[in-house]
């Protein structure tokens, strides 16, 4: 297949990165090669603008991006939002009633370029330093940020289950936002009839490129409506059971070059 009309877009973490957070180089070089012969190279990911910009400059991305689980299209060339949305004034209520209930979560919430962390436990402070990120620690009073553009819980992968059953077991949290576990060890709060494939289509609108061959590849439930509504939706062999039934193709594994596979495929289409 020609690239000339074909948009890739990836998740990072457990997909285009490796387990150690590098991206393999021949992963890189079939990306270079994917884009020297037209084709478009991004990026869909949960990351915020802090933790997604260190990536998006290390593949030298120069087309917009989804991210915050998309919540937000950002141009990473031009340093904007080109459009974002959020999640609602009652967030506030929701973060403050989870942190009363489990004492030991972790909460961020992530506002376009700030990290706030109401709230911290060791899974988050291992998060934010494999990132260097600095976040702001303050009350869930004290975030005075109009646009709260998703909320990351993190806790023990053989508890979070309570609070995911806690979360669904009251309307009124489910009727105002769109929940997702996006790790084994993070649960998040999206605004409504937000997920990744929606911010795909809103990033392929503002591109004009309705038309192009889409290719949405990914590894968790997080990543599903992104390959459910790409014209070619890719899992890697590492992913959940849950994205791989969702998936036309599946690749091999992070650690071993799958995104070099995915346009090795393309292109013997």
């Amino acid at each position: 297949m020609n690239f000339k009309n074909v948009i890739i877009m990836t998740d990072i973490d457990g997909t285009l990165v490796t387990d150690e957070k590098k991206i393999l180089p021949k992963d890189m070089e079939a990306i270079n090669r994917f884009r020297s012969g037209g084709g478009i190279f991004t990026l869909a990911t949960g990351r915020g603008y802090s933790m997604a910009k260190p990536v998006a400059e290390r593949v030298g991305l120069n087309t917009p991006a989804v991210i915050f689980n998309g919540s937000a299209v950002y141009d990473f060339n031009n340093d904007k939002f080109l459009w974002h949305s959020a999640l609602p004034e009652s967030a506030k209520n929701t973060a403050e009633e989870l942190i009363e209930a489990f004492p030991d979560i972790a909460i961020e919430i992530l506002c376009r370029d700030k990290v706030y962390v109401p709230s911290i436990n060791q899974i988050e402070r291992e998060h934010l330093a494999l990132e260097n990120v600095q976040p702001i620690m303050c009350g869930v009073d004290e975030i005075n940020e109009e646009s709260w553009l998703k909320m990351l819980i993190a806790y023990p992968p053989e508890n979070i289950q309570k609070i995911i059953d806690f979360v669904y077991e009251r309307p009124k949290y489910t009727n105002s936002a769109h929940w997702v576990r996006s790790e084994n060890h993070y649960f998040e709060m999206l605004p409504l009839g937000v997920n990744k494939g929606s911010g795909f289509q809103k990033l392929l609108e503002i591109m004009e490129k309705k038309d192009a061959f889409t290719v949405g590849v990914g590894d968790y439930n997080n990543d599903i409506e992104l390959i459910e509504q790409a014209s070619l939706g890719v899992a890697v062999a590492s992913a959940q059971q849950s994205a791989k039934d969702a998936a036309d193709l599946v690749v091999c594994d992070n650690n071993s070059g799958a995104i070099s596979e995915v346009i090795d495929y393309i292109e013997k289409m």
